[in-house]
């Protein structure tokens, strides 16, 4: 099971192309709203969460998803519970996918340290030991991480991609009339 985080603030496109994508692909994928059942987007789109924090198990876990956006980004950094789910996943090699600002909690976090990562312009000091790329979308190892909201399909792609395979993605590329 794959699980989206989602705060107040977060960035809607950056969390629902990759959730929309992810279930196209029958990728079991769920969201946790970490502030509350109700989570409303940075531009006032609210979406109701299908789980809380608490009703996660880890024993299921197979990778975490981190949309961007303000402040969303701040609420999911200050979620301890999901600081400590990410440091348990890390330590498994669980997928750790990131875009916009979110790479930002992985590298302040110190997981980013001597691998490749990309984020949103302007933010690179905050992947702390990271090797900053000027790329859409950057994989290494379990880190999966993006620019923005002009990436977010890309983004999703490449998630399909590597948890199904590249004719799945490129399936779904067609059908949305995205040029990947």
């Amino acid at each position: 099971m794959f699980y989206l985080f989602l705060a107040d603030g977060f960035e809607e496109t950056e969390a629902l192309a990759p959730l929309d994508m992810m279930r196209r692909a029958k990728i079991e994928v769920k969201t946790v709203g970490v502030t509350g059942e109700f989570v409303t987007g940075s531009h006032g789109v609210t979406v109701k969460a299908d789980l809380k924090p608490e009703e996660i198990s880890f024993n299921n876990i197979d990778g975490v998803v981190l949309p961007g956006g303000m402040p969303g980004t701040l609420h999911l950094k200050a979620h301890e519970g999901l600081a400590d789910l990410i440091r348990k996943a890390d330590k498994e090699g669980k997928l750790l996918a990131a875009i916009c600002a979110a790479p930002t909690i992985y590298g302040e976090m110190g997981l980013l340290e001597g691998k490749n990562a990309t984020c949103y312009p302007g933010m690179e000091d905050k992947l702390l030991g990271a090797n900053w790329q000027e790329q859409p979308v950057v994989v290494d190892g379990n880190f999966v991480t993006s620019r923005g909201v002009g990436t977010a399909i890309a983004f999703a792609l490449t998630l399909v991609t590597i948890l199904k395979d590249e004719e799945t993605a490129k399936s779904l590329a067609n059908s949305i009339v995205y040029k990947w």
